[in-house]
């Protein structure tokens, strides 16, 4: 029944992922992110991190998902526009795009090993903290910077002088 349902999410996060890729809006992409980050919850649940599931849906679908629609939303992103040069990358882009895919398949087949057992982790709260807070604390940081960052950024390019 688990391999059923890690099937069933494991194609739903791909389909939902194309979606945010192929979508010309950029609110509609944002929308397919959330139904990738929400399959990755019940994925982290099927292998026990519940505290994880749970902090994906509440931080990441959630609050960063509602600061990516804020932000496209300030911007005023409007829809893609084709051109010449976007019917070129498209033309050129799918051999290419299928090549990458056959050389990243060889490479990861020869590197995986033969017979590979998963055993979840602890995904507790204090197991996580205290991975978060001494071992991967610069990265982080750097992270919660860029954060900070694309805000200003965001509200640098909406900002408008009064005359």
């Amino acid at each position: 029944m688990a391999i059923a349902i890690f099937l069933i999410f494991a194609a739903l996060a791909v389909f939902c992922g194309l979606n945010v890729v192929l979508r010309r809006h950029p609110i509609a992409s944002a929308l397919w992110l959330i139904g990738v980050m929400v399959s990755l919850a019940v994925l982290y649940g099927l292998l026990g991190a519940h505290f994880l599931a749970a902090a994906q849906v509440i931080v990441y679908a959630g609050a960063i998902m509602v600061l990516f629609v804020m932000v496209i939303m300030l911007v005023n992103a409007a829809p893609e526009r084709r051109s010449a040069a976007s019917r070129m990358a498209q033309a050129l882009g799918f051999p290419v795009l299928a090549g990458l895919l056959v050389s990243l398949g060889y490479v990861a087949w020869r590197a995986a090993p033969r017979a590979v057992v998963v055993t979840p982790r602890k995904g507790s709260a204090h197991d996580v903290g205290s991975a978060l807070f001494t071992t991967y604390l610069l990265p982080f940081e750097i992270v919660s910077l860029l954060v900070l960052i694309a805000i200003l950024g965001a509200v640098v390019l909406t900002y408008k002088e009064k005359h």
